[in-house]
């Protein structure tokens, strides 16, 4: 392993931060504690957002899973230095837990009531009343997404893959063109009926299904990594004609589960790919309340370096992970860049603090970030205002060749960065329009099945499965399983709101 490098520009590591948390400028002004490099908030919208939301209680709460700190760090310099190793203590904790489940932080922005009475029925949401002082239901105006959703996020994940994958015709085809004859061929969308053996699901919904009936177990810290590796190096026996990818097969086949630390795998310079990317949506599923962004940030990136060693890897992972949150939430896509972009920082401090090639991890990071913060400031979006400023892109060519600007070795959608860049381009474009999403986010001359499962399950979390042909989903492959882990996800995000 080289020496440690210095954080990345622009990252500020939990030591110089000195706040954790606090430090990036985010906790409740009202506290008197909130310090460090400040990191502005969207225009006009001060605090908002799932940083600012996690606010002053849990500033110092760890990203590695360990128990918060629960109350504000003390007002002197030496205080907070002891409150500040305790924190460092529990990130380096060989037994690690996940948050316990208490009351989300109160929002400190609009962002939990903006919706329209209108939008909420739509997506199936139900307002929550608050309870009083110290309720562990959740705060006024805290919409609790309905389980449909859920199952629709989970079954359009599937059919996203299995749509773009066409048994590997697809997914390997280069050009969208002949890819929308193809399918006018067919007779569309409506005129397919996804099952096998001509329509299977590829890898990308094994492993996406390895990942959330993991989660759906209910564990936590340690145990839920342990639980994670075992799916995963067993989901590579249900891989006969699903092609997985290179670097998903050399990862789990370096994973030793039951083993101390056996999920952990060696730096992998080439492990830029979206193989964590595409399973780790039902991560956003299973924590989607501000107070627990500490744990979303350890499992995406714990599980995502399990195969995909690499920041350009394990990023697209907690950037698909975010989506979930943010589209259980009720966030417009057109914020979730710039809610990615101000997680980063927490998501080095804690590859920082956890030490695991710490040196190699800094050396690559600085890739991710830059490709979003020029993507984002393309569309307009760097802030998280809107609307979205994207070309129009009308025919399968120009959007090929839009994709292909963004994307690493000549294929769009194949890494972390660009998978989940080709699914919020898709959201943005297409709205409510199953069909347009089909176009512009699973159809494509790229890695069409994996931008696919992203965009398909996240336009399911905000639209539902009102709007898609039955015939895309009534026979899907694993069908069942991908239902039956959306409702144990629902239960055990939402059942004590």
């Amino acid at each position: 392993m080289r020496g440690a490098a210095p954080p990345p520009a622009g990252v500020a590591s939990i030591a110089s931060a000195g706040l954790g948390w606090a430090g990036l400028g985010w906790a409740d002004p009202s506290s008197g504690w909130a310090g460090g490099s400040p990191l502005p908030p969207p225009s006009g919208s001060p605090g908002r957002g799932l940083v600012g939301e996690l606010g002053a209680e849990q500033a110092l709460g760890t990203v590695c899973g360990s128990v918060p700190l629960r109350s504000p760090p003390p007002g002197s310099a030496g205080e907070r230095t002891e409150a500040l190793g305790a924190y460092r203590a529990l990130c380096t904790s060989t037994s690690r837990r996940s948050l316990p489940v208490s009351s989300p932080a109160a929002p400190t922005g609009s962002a939990m009531a903006e919706g329209s009475t209108e939008r909420e029925r739509r997506l199936g949401r139900t307002r929550v009343p608050g309870n009083g002082a110290g309720s562990s239901r959740a705060t006024p105006h805290h919409s609790v997404p309905a389980v449909e959703a859920y199952e629709a996020t989970m079954v359009l994940s599937g059919v996203g893959d299995a749509l773009g994958y066409r048994g590997g015709l697809w997914e390997y085809c280069t050009s969208r063109a002949q890819i929308h004859a193809e399918l006018v061929e067919l007779g569309g969308l409506g005129a397919i009926t996804l099952e096998p053996p001509q329509w299977p699901v590829s890898d990308d919904t094994v492993l996406h299904l390895a990942t959330a009936e993991g989660l759906a177990t209910g564990l936590e810290g340690e145990a839920l990594l342990q639980e994670l590796a075992q799916r995963y190096v067993a989901a590579m026996s249900d891989m006969e004609g699903r092609k997985p990818g290179p670097t998903s097969i050399l990862g789990t086949s370096q994973l030793r589960p039951g083993e101390p630390r056996g999920y952990r795998i060696p730096f992998n310079p080439t492990g830029t790919g979206c193989g964590a990317a595409m399973r780790s949506l039902a991560i956003g599923l299973r924590y989607p309340h501000a107070r627990e962004l500490p744990t979303l940030i350890w499992v995406s990136i714990e599980s995502g370096r399990m195969t995909h060693h690499h920041p350009t890897g394990y990023l697209g992972a907690l950037a698909v992970a975010l989506f979930g949150v943010l589209g259980a939430r009720g966030e417009p896509p057109e914020r979730w860049g710039a809610e990615l972009m101000r997680v980063l920082p927490l998501a080095w401090d804690y590859v920082e603090g956890a030490g695991v090639a710490v040196g190699d991890n800094a050396e690559a990071w600085p890739f991710f970030r830059d490709a979003w913060h020029r993507y984002l400031e393309s569309r307009g979006l760097l802030e998280g205002g809107g609307p979205a400023t994207l070309p129009p892109l009308p025919s399968p060519a120009e959007r090929d060749a839009a994709y292909l600007g963004w994307a690493l070795q000549g294929w769009p959608g194949r890494s972390g960065h660009d998978a989940p860049m080709v699914a919020l381009e898709a959201l943005l474009a297409a709205g409510g329009c199953w069909g347009d999403l089909c176009a512009r986010g699973v159809l494509h001359g790229g890695d069409s099945d994996s931008t696919g499962t992203i965009a398909a399950g996240c336009w399911g979390l905000r639209w539902g499965l009102a709007r898609v042909p039955p015939g895309l989903h009534r026979c899907l492959e694993h069908r069942g399983r991908l239902r039956d882990a959306a409702r144990r996800l629902h239960a055990l995000a939402w059942g004590g709101c």
